[in-house]
């Protein structure tokens, strides 16, 4: 193994327990592809700004080809005394083309190399993730849709307030997930800004051309102070906190799976494909894909705590500190992937009980508001109306009925101005169908909201 970059300057060997302390090679030997794409790029702008020869340009890139080849087929040796991916590649490259290997590293250092190889990285999760988020949109439309005759209680509080259509309350999380491909969207722009040729810290002496390594590696633009090059991370917690988000909605909607597929709600069953058993209890089926996401929520939100608890107390410019956002970066990664992706699987096998949500729907004076609409529509104030239709539940509550079990004659007993007509009123397909007001449950809502998701859907 070739020795250390910095021996030069150092008298002793470094301690074995300081090489496997330091070593972050187990980690970000995934970051492997964007280094050598990285390492091209910068060869050709070497060569085209002439500070090594076009011919020892071709030589490293042939080089360095080989050993992205290597990785890739599990023959490539990794060894904790090289320390990361940046000096395992070099030095692999130095065995394969000889001294020549030694300018690969000319006008660069690790510190903007890495910050490149993360940047690549990122970008290309976060458009992977993106169309991660618009296939699981897809399905939820597609559920949403085949069950617009499904009528459900929407809750405040936990407690039922209205009835709403299921599938007004799926595309609910359809905007959510919707935000979220959008912060994401957002962050790439922070993420896609090219950081090479930064150098150490205070850029290089060298005649380089950064804005060619960026047309080269596909980057709109080019960070504009060195400095801040090499010490900038916003962009992986802008990314973390984006994630969060994302991580939020799964465990948000995770916790309405588990309420409504238990016996006391009994809404949804999950499917015995994307469920799991009791080691000591046969009757049990336990809602664990839900569960496990919602509990993964807090491990993101974790990674996005440790990482801004890293970089509050940094003194610029890079500080080793900074090795250990890419633990934290790819674990965030994974986990929000694998949970887009075993929901988007998961949710079409959801089955929907739709009698035991109408039920629900039918009955806690879910209609109390439509009462008091009514009135309104009669010509009383609605603080009026509100009070009125109050007393009546209160009354209907000590007959142990609901308001459209009560007579006529004893609504009338509450205002004049109820007539035969308030029953129409206090219909579930009334009480739905009447919240006309853009965005509301009305079906021919839900309906278009379907149709301009599922267009919106076609074009991303």
């Amino acid at each position: 193994m070739s020795e250390k970059p910095w021996d030069g300057r150092f008298s002793e060997k470094t301690d074995k327990l300081v090489e496997a302390f330091t070593s972050s090679i187990a980690i970000d030997k995934r970051l492997y592809t964007y280094d050598i794409e990285g390492s091209m790029a910068h060869c050709k702008m070497l060569a085209d700004a002439r500070i090594i020869p076009h011919e020892d340009a071709g030589t490293l890139i042939q080089g360095l080809d080989q050993i992205r080849q290597e990785i890739a087929q599990g023959a490539f040796r990794f060894d904790d005394s090289l320390e990361d991916i940046h000096m395992h590649i070099e030095d692999r490259l130095s065995q394969i083309v000889g001294p020549v290997g030694r300018q690969l590293h000319t006008a660069r250092s690790r510190n903007d190399q890495v910050a490149l190889d993360v940047r690549m990285y990122l970008r290309t999760e976060i458009l992977g993730i993106i169309n991660l988020l618009t296939e699981l949109q897809k399905g939820i439309v597609a559920f949403a849709k085949d069950h617009m005759d499904v009528v459900l209680p929407g809750y405040t509080h936990l407690q039922r307030a209205q009835p709403v259509l299921f599938s007004h309350h799926l595309m609910a999380y359809y905007e959510m997930f919707s935000r979220d491909a959008d912060r994401f969207r957002d962050c790439l722009k922070r993420v896609n800004v090219m950081p090479l040729g930064a150098a150490a810290l205070a850029g290089t002496t060298y005649p380089i051309d950064r804005h060619q390594t960026a047309k080269l590696l596909d980057f709109p633009k080019v960070s504009a102070n060195s400095i801040d090059s090499v010490s900038d991370r916003d962009f992986i917690i802008e990314f973390l906190s984006s994630a969060s988000i994302c991580m939020m909605h799964f465990s948000r909607i995770s916790e309405e799976l588990i309420l409504w597929s238990s016996s006391e709600f009994g809404f949804a069953e999950l499917s015995d494909a994307f469920s799991t058993g009791s080691s000591i209890m046969p009757q049990k089926k336990n809602p664990d894909v839900p569960e496990l996401v919602r509990g993964k929520c807090g491990l993101v939100f974790g990674n996005l705590m440790a990482l801004l608890t890293l970089m509050k107390s940094l003194p610029l410019a890079y500080n080793r500190d900074m090795q250990e956002d890419k633990k934290i970066l790819f674990d965030t990664v994974d986990t929000l992937k694998a949970c887009i992706q075993i929901y988007t699987a998961m949710i079409p096998g959801i089955k929907v009980n739709r009698e035991t949500m109408a039920r629900a729907a039918s009955k806690g004076f879910l209609n109390a508001t439509d009462m008091a609409d009514y009135l309104v529509t009669k010509g009383m104030p609605f603080r009026e109306a509100h009070g009125c239709t109050g007393k009546a539940v209160a009354y209907a509550l000590n007959q142990k009925k609901e308001l459209h079990e009560l007579t006529l004659a004893e609504l009338k007993t509450f205002s004049t101005l109820i007539k035969a007509d308030i029953f129409s009123f206090l219909t579930i397909e009334q009480m739905v169908n009447r919240r006309t007001s853009f965005g509301g449950t009305a079906t021919e809502n839900v309906r278009e909201a379907i149709r301009e998701a599922e267009k919106g859907l076609e074009n991303a």
